[in-house]
């Protein structure tokens, strides 16, 4: 299975589902904490956050994959990951505006410049407050590791 372009998840053929998620899934969780963290240190471009976009669609519909494997704490997760799609996704709008009215429009190129300015921030502060706030990673990746394997344990009784 490929999550991150480029990248290949090797399931384990004995194992079910569950298990296999509590194996891969806290592992691809990291992962995109450390592409996150890598890309928000520096000052991404419009094309570098398109990029980062893409990454958390995947995952995002990876983890979507797994809900029969997980409880509502999952959601809760998945809710924090749109918010962050959110910002991207607002980010690259402005992007791709400004490249549909070029510099014809100055006026509106430059309020959306701005814009774009201002939602890159909101994308900063949401990450370091709130997504990877002290201990969500931890948060994150506890959760896919523990709880289905519960769920893959109870499927064995």
């Amino acid at each position: 299975m490929t999550v991150a372009k480029g990248k290949s998840t090797a399931w384990v053929e004995s194992a079910t589902a569950p298990e296999n998620a509590a194996l891969e899934l806290p592992k691809m969780a990291r992962a995109y904490f450390r592409s996150g963290r890598a890309l928000l240190k520096r000052k991404p471009s419009p094309r570098t956050l398109h990029r980062f976009r893409l990454e958390s669609k995947r995952f995002r519909y990876t983890l979507e994959l797994f809900r029969p494997c997980y409880g509502p704490g999952l959601e809760q997760r998945l809710a924090k990951l749109r918010e962050i799609q959110t910002h991207l996704g607002e980010i690259s709008d402005c992007s791709a505006t400004i490249g549909l009215v070029g510099q014809s429009q100055k006026p509106f190129s430059a309020f959306l410049k701005r814009r774009m300015a201002a939602k890159t921030s909101a994308l900063h502060l949401y990450w370091e407050q709130t997504f990877d706030a002290a201990g969500q990673e931890k948060w994150w990746t506890g959760y896919l590791a523990r709880f289905a394997r519960k769920q893959a344990r109870d499927e064995h009784r």
